[in-house]
């Protein structure tokens, strides 16, 4: 059952344009991205993107990247055009990986572990992750968003509110959604063709879409989080952060 890593990378973006090709200790965060993920166990890595001059980078240093319309209105309906363009080239593959192209650190053992459920259990539609929030702040975050689960570990919601309620006032654990996603290949297909939903429109949040639809979100929880980079002023973090650890990029 193969798998292939999708990064989603435009140019373009409100608060920090060309993000991509940001430079993190020498080498643009795409890069670190793709090497990160390539460290994983999944089949195949490639950089979905909508500019050339991300498409020439990603060449340079010997990755793989597929070009994509500029006018999609989500990064879910790019990745699909990037699995319909791969599946011509790769051949048959069954797992796609969702992977954020602005985390530069992603740990492999993320992408490891949505590749293996996917593999284990075949139906499962889709996957995400979850990590345990440890700064009360980021419970009202709007930015930040959280997710509950049934005893299956299969997502009841996703909020940018703090879910549940805590009424009670009792001592309670809330978790953080991480943004990467597994999707059966088949699935994919169906979901970039549904219509958006009432829920989704309001949260501004993709994956509600497949709840509202009666489809099931298998969601395992990490142990660890990657620090994304949404501002120059995260850049500077990180790069502080791989300097003071010494991380280097093979």
């Amino acid at each position: 059952m193969k798998s292939v890593g999708i990064i989603p990378a435009r140019f373009a973006s409100t608060r920090f344009p060309g993000k991509p090709l940001a430079l993190i200790s020498g080498k643009p965060m795409i890069e670190w991205v793709y090497k990160r993920a390539k460290e994983s166990k999944l089949d195949y890595v490639v950089v979905a993107t909508d500019d050339e001059r991300i498409f020439k980078c990603v060449e340079a240093f010997g990755g793989m990247a597929v070009m994509t319309r500029v006018d999609h209105e989500t990064g879910t309906d790019r990745l699909q055009e990037a699995v319909e363009k791969l599946s011509e080239v790769l051949g048959d593959f069954q797992i796609v990986i969702n992977v954020q192209g602005d985390e530069p650190l992603i740990e492999r053992e993320l992408i490891n572990s949505l590749v293996e459920v996917m593999k284990v259990d075949e139906s499962i539609p889709m996957g995400t992750l979850k990590h345990k929030i440890t700064s009360s702040s980021d419970i009202e975050n709007p930015n930040v968003v959280k997710v509950i689960c049934d005893i299956y570990d299969n997502a009841i919601y996703f909020s940018r509110s703090p879910i549940p309620f805590n009424r009670a006032k009792k001592e309670m654990t809330y978790y953080r959604h991480l943004g990467i996603y597994a999707y059966r290949k088949e699935f994919l297909a169906k979901f970039t063709q549904m219509q958006q939903s009432n829920l989704e429109k309001l949260e501004s949040l993709e994956q509600l879409r497949a709840l509202e639809n009666g489809y099931k979100i298998k969601v395992l929880e990490a142990k660890t989080a990657c620090a994304g980079v949404d501002t120059p002023e995260d850049l500077v973090k990180i790069e502080s952060y791989i300097q003071e650890n010494r991380i280097k990029l093979d």
